[in-house]
């Protein structure tokens, strides 16, 4: 971090983390990050990854097709599972299943896309974050990223994001609240009851 400069939300995130951990006594961090398409997921957990020298790994590698996130979501636990920890990743050119990725179960890991902190996710996990941003802004990046191909599927996505989460509330699950566009973290523990 440059002198004078505030330190940037990956930064804030995994000095707390840390912090958390140490006085928790984990032996193991296992971080969520949620939010909608477009909403800055990736970039935050590439940075906290990098950070805590931790595995990363993102949804995306394994939801099955265009209308998997709720498949995706359930394979969580077996990203977290003890014995044989992992995932088949999913072939997107072929539309099918691909190869096998083994994942550490000691080392310290960042989850992070839309569906990773259901309920019975966040039971496995030691901390969660929830990425908000408004649609347009979303929209405008997650289509600069990925082009016209995300375009046709965006309807279809936005829908099972919104049931997931209004079922879910990934929002109320979380630890830590961010802006995806200010960088803004909001941590749930410095809150105060009424707030």
């Amino acid at each position: 971090m440059a002198r004078g400069s505030l330190p940037r939300a990956s930064e804030v995130l995994a000095e707390r983390l840390r912090t958390s951990a140490t006085a928790q006594g984990a032996s193991r961090l296992v971080v969520l990050i949620d939010g909608h398409s477009g909403s800055g997921k990736t970039t935050l957990a590439t940075e906290l990854a990098y950070l805590l020298k931790a595995q990363h790994v993102a949804l995306d590698a394994f939801y099955p097709g265009w209308g998997g996130l709720e498949v995706g979501s359930a394979m969580v636990r077996g990203v977290l599972a003890p014995e044989n920890p992992g995932y088949r990743r999913w072939d997107w050119k072929r539309n099918q299943p691909d190869s096998w990725h083994k994942v550490n179960a000691k080392r310290d890991i960042v989850i992070e896309g839309s569906g990773c902190m259901s309920r019975d996710n966040r039971e496995l996990a030691t901390f969660g974050v929830w990425i908000r941003l408004d649609q347009v802004e979303r929209k405008r990046r997650a289509i600069a990223r990925d082009g016209a191909t995300y375009h046709q599927h965006w309807d279809r996505w936005a829908a099972q994001e919104q049931a997931f989460f209004a079922r879910e509330r990934p929002d109320a699950l979380a630890d830590a609240i961010m802006d995806g566009r200010t960088g803004q973290i909001v941590f749930r523990a410095d809150l105060s009851p009424e707030e």
